[in-house]
């Protein structure tokens, strides 16, 4: 497949990712948002896609986790208007639930009810995988990718404190990523190797 050069969509990509995840840092650290969907986007094209699976992936998360610019259109919707229909398409196919979701799942009173509520938006998402096309695969597996390589080198570094941080805790962050590891497996996915040793990696830090 292969993207060619990359052009001013991809620069207008980079600055609705970085305005949209705004102040936002990455889970638990004081590293900027931003630097999540930058290092998926360089997966992506690492593994061959073009530069709409690229724009993509710099905007996955944007849609969950990121509330609507001044003018107040949702993003879906802003994304399909400003990039196309096959990056909105792929955006929505790496989206496991809504900002607004997510919300009502924090708000939740109990830990038990919060967990229970995680688990089945993760199961949700893995049964979706076995429908998504291959250009919203390869940038889902990438986005994966990259925070199982983020959780083995904080394990390495910090233990399992640092599971504190997710909401399922230890034991259900390792469970959805020996899923997810093993469901891109099945599904022939290029980045399925790498996810792979990363999660075994994890597994095995955890296991000492």
């Amino acid at each position: 497949m292969g993207c060619g050069m990359l052009g001013e969509r991809f620069d207008r990509a980079v600055t609705y990712a970085r305005r949209a995840h705004g102040g936002q840092l990455r889970k638990g650290t004081t590293i900027p948002y931003i630097a999540h969907p930058l290092a998926v986007a360089s997966l992506v094209l690492d593994h061959g896609g073009d530069e709409d699976q690229a724009i993509a992936a710099l905007l996955h998360d944007v849609v969950e986790d990121c509330a609507p610019f001044d003018d107040g259109v949702p993003h879906a919707q802003a994304i399909q208007r400003e990039f196309g229909k096959r990056v909105a398409g792929i955006v929505l196919a790496c989206t496991d639930g809504s900002r607004e979701s997510k919300v009502e799942e924090r708000a939740q009173q109990t830990f038990e009810a919060r967990r229970e509520q995680w688990y089945a938006r993760k199961r949700a998402y893995l049964a979706h995988l076995d429908q998504a096309d291959r250009d919203a695969l390869l940038v889902s597996a990438c986005d994966k990718l990259h925070n199982a390589r983020a959780i083995r080198a904080d394990v390495a570094r910090t233990g399992d404190a640092v599971f504190a941080r997710f909401n399922a805790g230890r034991d259900g962050t390792l469970w959805y990523y020996r899923q997810l590891a093993n469901r891109f497996a099945e599904l022939g996915s290029p980045v399925a190797g790498e996810l792979d040793r990363e999660v075994g990696e994890i597994e095995r830090l955890t296991a000492r």
